[in-house]
């Protein structure tokens, strides 16, 4: 009889042991995960599937999250120097130089320095319109217009910069556009979908502009025949600082936030932006706004 109980108690003890390391050793992996520096990718191996294992997976994502987002804010971070070191190496080499008797404080380099500080104004805007963005405290001014009125005016506003590089600029829109939203805002999301479809449309090419309602609410189009986006491009084509001509400079290319801002105004005012391209053929943004 003793010899039955010490071997039930044997046994017991050893099945005890045996979940007892079988739950620790996950755990003190996991708190090890928790404790790792900030920076640094630890993946946990799922050994079982419980709650333990679902904790483990867990834990995993977020730290793949992380990382990615560290990675993130280092690019952006370095886009962000990038972009603002040209314009203040430029208005600080002018200015050495006319320190130094090596130019002529005339008009002509007043101009030029004008315009270097109106692009670093302009990048900055856009990181602080970016920045509100992310924060959730973008503030936007809706009321009742009529798109076709916004429309017609961006058109105006871009037809010299068109005819400048020899583009025919033009329009189509049926009558009934009246939504809800910012008009300035809107303004800037047709302005930089223009824009950025003028720097790539090469001479002799088109951009056409239309809107029409639909279901649920209003499309509109803005369609170029120019250099188009690769397939590979085209899910990056929305992200910060991204072009797909890493070479390019910002007076060719922009600074890379056009799109960027155009994603993000859209999703306030409840809405969305999408682009379809046939490479050396045709590319068309698509804005569809709500009620």
């Amino acid at each position: 009889m003793l010899g039955t109980t010490s071997l039930i108690l044997t046994v017991t003890i050893t099945i005890t042991a045996v979940i007892a390391i079988r739950l620790i050793r996950p755990l003190r992996t996991l708190t090890k995960a928790a404790r790792a520096p900030l920076g640094r990718h630890l993946q946990i191996p799922i050994t079982t599937k419980d709650e333990i294992g679902y904790l483990a997976a867990a834990l995993n994502e977020l730290s793949e999250r992380r990382e990615r987002t560290d990675e993130q804010r280092r690019v952006m971070v370095s886009d962000i120097a990038h972009e603002l070191r040209t314009p203040l190496s430029n208005i600080r080499g002018w200015l050495d130089a006319a320190q130094d008797g090596l130019a002529d404080p005339d008009s002509s380099l007043v101009a030029s320095l004008q315009e270097e500080a109106g692009l670093l104004q302009h990048i900055i805007d856009d990181l602080q319109m970016l920045a509100a963005a992310d924060a959730g405290s973008l503030r936007l001014n809706f009321r009742k217009l009529n798109l076709r009125e916004l429309a017609e005016q961006s058109l105006d506003a871009h037809q010299t910069a068109a005819q400048a590089g020899r583009i025919a600029l033009t329009g189509y829109f049926t009558d009934d556009l009246t939504i809800e939203g910012d008009p300035v805002r809107l303004r800037q999301v047709l302005g930089n979908l223009l824009s950025n479809a003028i720097r790539h449309t090469p001479p002799n090419g088109s951009i056409t502009v239309s809107a029409y309602r639909v279901e649920g609410g209003v499309e509109l189009h803005v369609a170029d025949t120019g250099s188009g986006i690769q397939p590979e491009d085209l899910p990056r084509i929305f992200d910060r600082f991204w072009r797909a001509e890493q070479s390019r400079s910002r007076h060719t290319g922009g600074s890379g936030l056009g799109l960027s801002i155009v994603r993000h105004l859209m999703q306030a005012h409840g809405g969305e932006v999408s682009v379809v391209s046939r490479p050396g053929t045709e590319t068309v943004f698509t804005v569809r706004l709500p009620n």
